[in-house]
């Protein structure tokens, strides 16, 4: 039985055309310039070996060069909201029909989180973020940031549905036992429960698991 319902931050809760996620690129590559003094054209390099490594730039430059994950969160999300996002009224409306509790679970801060989702007028939806000081900085996709996860919400794996833009990420929930929704831009299937082109389309997916319909 379905009692939680897991949303993954950016690029799951807006579309991943806005560009924000674009954006947070950019300003993690400039506080590596600015801040770190990395040579620009090392940066992707070591951001690549960051991601495969660690899953997040942050553990790596918290390893590396002992950055203050509160500056570099603050530097990183330092955007303007509006110039990518906008409120969403029919997401608003899905979340407002779905009977399970909500929860965000991101490799990002609760301050951006809360930002993000105050923008797109969903926040009163979430009852719990377990965002990455949360995790005591153990990221997703790394399988102790879940168990984590289910301890903070007291629920058990098979209880969760998780949606998220990431397949990486998508695959240690799904081994653990949860119900799985990949937000897939091309909506290829990548070994998950489900895979949809946007978040809107969660809500009936969930409503035919809580009918009884088969999992994906």
């Amino acid at each position: 039985m379905l009692t939680h319902a897991i949303f993954d931050l950016d690029d799951t809760l807006y579309p991943q055309t806005s560009g924000l996620w674009d954006a947070i690129g950019e300003r993690i590559n400039l506080f590596m310039i600015d801040r770190l003094g990395l040579p620009p054209d090392e940066v992707k390099a070591r951001r690549d070996l960051y991601f495969r490594s660690f899953g997040t730039t942050l553990k790596g430059l918290m390893r590396d060069f002992h950055v203050d994950p509160a500056d570099y969160l603050d530097f990183a999300h330092d955007l303007p909201l509006e110039q990518f996002i906008q409120p969403d009224p029919g997401l608003d409306a899905m979340l407002a029909a779905l009977p399970l509790r909500k929860s965000i679970f991101t490799n990002a801060d609760v301050k951006h989180a809360r930002r993000v989702l105050n923008r797109l007028g969903i926040a009163q939806h979430f009852d719990t973020i377990v965002d990455i000081w949360a995790l005591n900085f153990v990221n997703k996709p790394e399988p102790e940031a879940y168990q984590i996860l289910l301890s903070t919400l007291r629920a058990e794996a098979s209880h969760c549905v998780f949606v998220e833009d990431s397949l990486r990420n998508l695959l240690p929930a799904r081994a653990m036992g949860m119900t799985t929704i990949w937000i897939s831009r091309n909506g290829t299937n990548g070994d998950v429960g489900f895979v949809v082109k946007n978040v809107g389309e969660v809500g009936p997916i969930v409503n035919d698991l809580l009918r009884g319909k088969p999992n994906g």
